[in-house]
C-alpha cells in the first residue's frame, strides 16, 4: 500500500516540477518524485552491479558467447 510522506523542498525545484506537471509532462508532483525516485534506484542497482562485475573477473564463457555474436551477421529484413 502506498504511504504517504512529507518532503521539503526549494522554492526552485518545486518551481521546476511545478513546470513539468502544468505542461503536461507529469500528470502530479508527486508522479514526478515517484518517477525521479525509481530512476534512481535503478542507477542505483546499476552502479552496484558494475561493482560487483568489476570485481569478479573475465568470464570464458561469455567471453565466447559475446565472440560468436560479434560474428553472426544481422538478418535485418
Amino acid at each position: 500500500m502506498p504511504k504517504q510522506i512529507a518532503v521539503r523542498l526549494p522554492d526552485d525545484l518545486v518551481a521546476f516540477v511545478d513546470a513539468r506537471v502544468a505542461e503536461g509532462i507529469d500528470r502530479s508532483r508527486a508522479e514526478f518524485v515517484r518517477r525521479a525516485l525509481e530512476r534512481e534506484r535503478r542507477r542505483a542497482v546499476a552502479e552496484r552491479d558494475a561493482r560487483i562485475l568489476t570485481g569478479s573477473g573475465p568470464d570464458p564463457g561469455l567471453d565466447a558467447l559475446a565472440a560468436r555474436g560479434a560474428r553472426t551477421p544481422l538478418d535485418l529484413k
